[in-house]
């Protein structure tokens, strides 16, 4: 990928945290798109940090509306271009954060969908709602510490499970949705060309490492974005005309969750309670689930089925 200044379609400038996974998605998606794009962006980290008056880095035209309607807005631009015989050539894609795609936005996200409308919607998820202090959002991974799932003596963090969002999408029925990284670029410029190659409503969803919200080490952002697929934690893959396509398994094998769990502050409180190894047994469980999903039971490594049968030891009734 060409990255000359002169053609970037993000252009430095931004005023992003010091090691955002989601300034390095956002860098490569546009990139392999092309400035032949109308964006449309929801409030959010992402909008913020690209458009600080009385400037904007963007090279490509660019609309920010509301937190909830980014995808809305993007049906307007394809819905005017049609009208207008322009939408020759012009990708519309419509963007926002976890928050603004999976809890708020998702009604206006849905209905492009269920439309047929030929954009392409790219989440960033960086699994909370960072830019407003980082609560919860629908997104947010189990056990995880945030200002509005605070881990204590009553609690544990986010008492629920990640929202399967890529799921709820592909049960629209549409051509392509995919599940990508900001660790693994090489792989995601390709998504965005197979996606843009394709007519009709398009998903990508980008796993975007938060240093700030996450209390990890910025300079290892990509580190933990692949930590995060090696550990099962976040599934990588397609669903290209309903044929699911799982990103190729790690060369060094599936690794077990507390190597990605344990440089984040996030999850600082299961290593430091006396009794957070059950709930980090959960969260391998979860992992374990993952790897059977898209690699078939014997994929799942014996650490991890050890886990799930000590989970299911202690859910037993005592005599």
């Amino acid at each position: 990928m060409n990255f000359n200044y002169a053609d970037r379609v993000l252009k430095p400038g931004y005023t992003s945290c010091l090691g955002c996974g989601e300034a390095l998605a956002m860098r490569l998606v546009t990139q392999a798109a092309g400035k032949n794009c109308i964006f449309t962006n929801a409030t959010g980290c992402s909008e913020i940090f690209t458009s600080r008056y009385p400037t904007s880095s963007w090279n490509a035209p660019w609309i920010h509306s509301l937190f909830e309607n980014a995808a809305a807005v993007a049906s307007g631009i394809y819905y005017a271009l049609k009208a207008k015989g322009k939408l020759e050539g012009v990708n519309v894609i419509g963007t926002g954060g976890d928050g603004g795609t999976a809890d708020i936005g998702l009604q206006c996200l849905s209905g492009a969908f269920e439309r047929g409308d030929d954009l392409l919607y790219v989440c960033w998820d960086n699994e909370a709602y960072m830019n407003t202090s980082v609560q919860r959002s629908g997104l947010t991974p189990l056990d995880a510490d945030t200002t509005t799932s605070p881990s204590g003596k009553a609690s544990w963090g986010n008492d629920r499970p990640k929202k399967d969002l890529p799921m709820i999408v592909a049960a629209h029925g549409i051509a392509y949705v995919g599940v990508g990284s900001c660790g693994y670029y090489r792989e995601l410029a390709a998504m965005v060309k197979r996606a843009l190659a394709i007519r009709g409503p398009k998903f990508l969803q980008v796993h975007a490492v938060c240093p700030l919200g996450w209390k990890s080490d910025p300079a290892k952002s990509v580190e933990m974005a692949r930590l995060a697929f090696e550990t099962a934690c976040y599934p990588l893959f397609e669903i290209i005309q309903g044929e699911t396509k799982p990103h190729r398994p790690p060369k060094d094998g599936w690794k077990p969750v507390e190597e990605y769990l344990k440089p984040q502050g996030r999850f600082r409180h299961l290593f430091r309670a006396a009794d957070g190894g059950r709930q980090i047994l959960r969260v391998q469980a979860l992992a374990a689930a993952n790897i059977r999903k898209f690699y078939g039971d014997e994929a799942v490594p014996p650490f991890a089925k050890e886990a799930e049968a000590k989970l299911a030891d202690a859910a037993k009734p005592s005599a």
